[in-house]
């Protein structure tokens, strides 16, 4: 019934609510310190290649409007079950990385606000964090879906306070000086596109809203809006966060942490009670963020094991809370493994490699479909100019990432399809013959 439908308002915030957390409460310092004035261009890059996905993901959902497993769905449909399972579970395992980074955020501003030591109660809050919102889930995505609404319209407001008082006392402290300050590496090129990779994951969260498009009010069309308006806007407020930090504080004084508006504001010795409002947005923007993460990693485990290519003790599934209770509970357990991988800008790296993947094979599945001629609701503009410039944009956000990150995603790619090759072989399935030319 409609009336147990959300509105494409409510699902822009379940977007926002990944991707804002994530890229500018958490990330946004790491982002800084590794480009310096030029992550300015990196947010405007990446977001350009943002949307150009976003698109691609807002008419493939119009055509399988039923699909909840994000881009996995579009790739199986597309290429059948080989390259939809290497596909599903990186993108999976990205998801559920994905909560460890934001729930690292949340542990570093709650530990700044409280006055304790991120070190020493970093993890131990990181873990807290991501089993209260593992049971929020649990209690069903309409509920999940309208917490998080309320939390975004907060956490929106809070950062447009940040930004005023930024852009308030620039002056004053030669905030244009610092804007203009040389950047950490003298390599711009090389600086841009690690900067771009912590960039890209931040912008991973329009995805969710795929995952939900059937409970979204007015269908596919409506979630594909929601889709774009998600990346529009949060585009706009990375960028005018990132100026505003580099208007309170050089670039050269930032690193890799998870509290960079924290950090920008105590180095200003700014009013007590905006670092306490903006502690407070900090916390609800990555709880939303985990709260979002939790949920879409939850619904790829269960549509990869609906589709047969995962066991089926996966497919537990509760109808009248609309939850995938076994995939929240595991997305959780791998949250909380992937705490004790590394810094926040290395789980993001390892958290990216499946996301540019998964993104990367989406823009073939929608050229198939286009030849295809399928029908479609909703059509992706500038075809197929934004789809060569996403498939430019991710291959070079590739070749960007950590030799580490890079690495793992290599032998966890060549892992995978060792396992499916030998799960056909041990089922005796013969592999479908495909004529490359006719």
């Amino acid at each position: 019934m409609s009336d147990n439908k959300i509105s494409t308002y409510v699902a822009t915030a379940v977007g926002l609510g990944a991707i804002i957390g994530a890229g500018i409460f958490t990330l946004s310092g790491t982002v800084i310190a590794l480009a310096g004035y030029w992550s300015l261009l990196a947010f405007l890059m990446v977001g350009t290649v943002a949307m150009a996905v976003s698109l691609e993901i807002g008419e493939l959902v119009s055509i399988f409007p039923e699909a909840n497993g994000a881009a996995y769905s579009y790739v199986y449909e597309a290429f059948g079950s080989e390259l939809g399972f290497i596909t599903g579970v990186l993108l999976y395992f990205s998801f559920s990385s994905s909560i460890a980074v934001v729930a690292l955020g949340f542990a570093s501003y709650l530990a700044s606000l409280i006055g304790v030591s991120v070190a020493t109660y970093g993890k131990i809050i990181a873990i807290g964090i991501i089993l209260v919102l593992t049971l929020v889930n649990l209690m069903g995505i309409r509920k999940a879906a309208r917490v998080d609404f309320v939390l975004v319209v907060i956490k929106i407001s809070i950062l447009l306070i940040f930004i005023a008082y930024a852009f308030n006392i620039s002056f004053a402290l030669n905030g244009f000086e610092n804007l203009t300050s040389p950047p950490p590496s003298s390599n711009i090129i090389d600086s841009i596109f690690r900067a771009s990779v912590a960039i890209f994951f931040a912008y991973s969260g329009f995805q969710t809203i795929s995952t939900i498009a059937m409970d979204v009010r007015g269908g596919p069309n409506s979630a594909a809006k929601a889709i774009l308006s998600s990346v529009l806007i949060s585009m706009a407020i990375y960028i005018l966060v990132a100026i505003s930090l580099l208007f309170l504080v050089p670039a050269r004084s930032y690193s890799i942490n998870a509290d960079p508006l924290a950090f920008a504001l105590n180095s200003v010795h700014a009013p007590y009670i905006l670092k306490i409002v903006v502690d407070i947005g900090a916390l609800i923007a990555t709880t939303s963020a985990t709260l979002a993460m939790i949920l879409s990693s939850s619904r790829v485990l269960y549509q990869i094991s609906v589709d047969g290519l995962l066991p089926k003790s996966l497919r537990a599934y509760n109808k009248e809370r609309d939850v995938a209770k076994n995939g929240v509970i595991i997305s959780a357990i791998i949250g909380i493994i992937m705490l004790f991988s590394g810094n926040v800008y290395i789980i993001a790296s390892i958290s990216n490699f499946g996301l540019l993947f998964s993104y990367l094979i989406v823009g073939f599945a929608l050229l198939h479909f286009r030849r295809r001629g399928v029908e479609r609701t909703f059509s992706s503009p500038m075809y197929p100019y934004l789809t060569i410039v996403a498939t430019v944009g991710i291959l070079a956000f590739m070749f960007g990432m950590p030799r580490e990150a890079l690495q793992f995603g290599i032998i966890l790619l060549l892992g995978l399809i060792g396992v499916y090759y030998f799960l056909v072989e041990f089922e005796k399935k013969k592999p479908e013959k495909i004529k490359l030319f006719k």
